[in-house]
């Protein structure tokens, strides 16, 4: 596995702010052939949709109406609401892994090592194909697909991946608490029951976003060869200064 940079963003940003950041990691990786690892939150919490669905499937008066911060990911997959939560995202040459298959397995079995030393049992969904559901669901948590993060069957985390030229680019959220029971609010889908999970309720108690950042940085282990950390908060005007050492500021 190629030697990964690290980027420790822990004051959140915007829903636009972190998908700018993101996609600027994903060009440099297509550029340069580096790596990247990227820790990071949404503040304030924001409703992302995937990149080919489409936005009539939302109610805009009822979003409005709760003045959601809303944002198109790079990304495919569907919807999901960032609130109580660690997101991270990968960006680096598809040959790291052989391919993009193969990356989405390697990045979800070190992530689930991760939560395994916090003490939860997680393990990867197999990779069988499974029924899909009679109607298309909104959530991306409603129901997993192999290869992803489960704890009891119940989806931990949700990811997505896009490519750009020799480069990919995959993100995702680590649900610590809370629920995504706010996209059956705005959506015009029909919902099914709730197949997801967080960290606070298999643990019984409250997860820090630090807490989990630290098990994925050790799970991460020696492929980490520096580390960045921007605590600027959310309104800072440079908000791609510390990108500023790879280019893309």
């Amino acid at each position: 596995m190629l030697l990964t940079e690290l980027l420790l963003d822990p004051a959140g940003r915007s829903g636009a702010a972190n998908m700018t950041i993101d996609a600027a990691l994903l060009a440099e990786a297509a550029r340069t052939g580096r790596a990247f690892l990227r820790l990071y939150h949404f503040d304030p919490p924001c409703l992302s949709l995937g990149r080919n669905e489409a936005a009539a499937h939302y109610d805009r008066a009822a979003i409005a109406r709760r003045g959601l911060d809303v944002v198109r990911r790079p990304t495919g997959g569907r919807a999901v609401w960032h609130e109580y939560e660690l997101t991270y995202a990968v960006a680096a040459p598809i040959a790291t892994f052989g391919g993009l298959r193969a990356a989405y397995h390697a990045i979800h079995t070190r992530l689930a090592a991760a939560i395994r030393t916090l003490g939860v049992t997680a393990t990867l969904a197999p990779n069988a194909p499974t029924a899909r559901p009679p109607v298309r669901l909104s959530s991306c948590f409603a129901t997993p697909v192999g290869g992803e993060v489960l704890v009891a069957g119940r989806k931990l985390v949700g990811s997505a991946q896009v490519r750009k030229r020799s480069a990919f680019l995959q993100h995702g959220s680590i649900l610590l608490d809370g629920s995504q029971a706010i996209i059956a609010a705005v959506s015009r889908r029909p919902q099914v029951a709730r197949a997801a999970t967080t960290l606070s309720a298999e643990l019984g108690r409250p997860v820090a976003w630090d807490e989990v950042t630290g098990a994925l940085v050790q799970a991460w282990g020696d492929y980490i060869t520096s580390t960045i950390v921007h605590p600027s908060p959310p309104s800072s005007p440079t908000l791609l200064s510390h990108l500023a050492p790879l280019g893309v500021a």
